[in-house]
């Protein structure tokens, strides 16, 4: 027999999480981690138009982080699963801040104005999901739910380090930034 990929159990507007709960899909924690599905999606784009290998890996180690963000936040932290969820971590935000330093790129002084190149346009993209993805988390964590919130801190960290490498991208392929004003 063919294998399925529709199971029906959603066609009433409700989901489960890891640990056997259902919620509404409409439920914050659904709203956050869908974010979060988005985002790693995107990348999937962002990876797929930038050149420079370094980023390109960079990105792939994000994308692979996220699936972990993604099932910290289909899990409540007081959850019974079978086998422990592996939660994001004080050291996961310090991977992302070593990586932001590591591209050592030069400040800027302005507003950019996302364009000036295809791959920083859409790292700039990919930044602006990263942070509605953080702002549903916080919503998440301001409800009371029962989450991890650094989760909130790392998004917050991999949109900066989307920042800095959208400069990186331009700065290795001596594209100018686009400022405002």
């Amino acid at each position: 027999m063919p294998f399925k990929m529709y199971t029906r159990s959603g066609d009433k507007g409700e989901t489960s999480l890891f640990g056997g709960i259902r919620v509404k899909k409409t439920d914050q924690r659904v709203i956050a981690y869908g974010c979060v599905d988005e985002l790693n999606s995107l990348l999937g784009v962002v990876r797929s138009v930038v050149t420079e290998e370094r980023i390109k890996q960079l990105i792939f180690k994000e994308q692979r982080r996220l699936f972990k963000v993604g099932a910290d936040l289909a899990t409540p932290l007081s959850a019974k699963t079978p086998k422990p969820i592996e939660r994001i971590s004080d050291e996961d935000i310090r991977e992302l801040e070593e990586e932001i330093d590591a591209l050592n790129v030069k400040p800027i002084n302005a507003f950019v104005v996302p364009g000036s190149s295809q791959p920083s346009a859409y790292l700039h993209y990919a930044r602006a999901v990263t942070r509605r993805a953080e702002r549903e988390v916080w919503k998440l964590l301001e409800s009371g739910a029962d989450a991890n919130p650094k989760v909130a801190v790392y998004l917050n960290r991999l949109s900066s380090l989307l920042f800095v490498a959208a400069l990186y991208v331009n700065e290795s392929a001596g594209v100018s930034e686009d400022k405002w004003p």
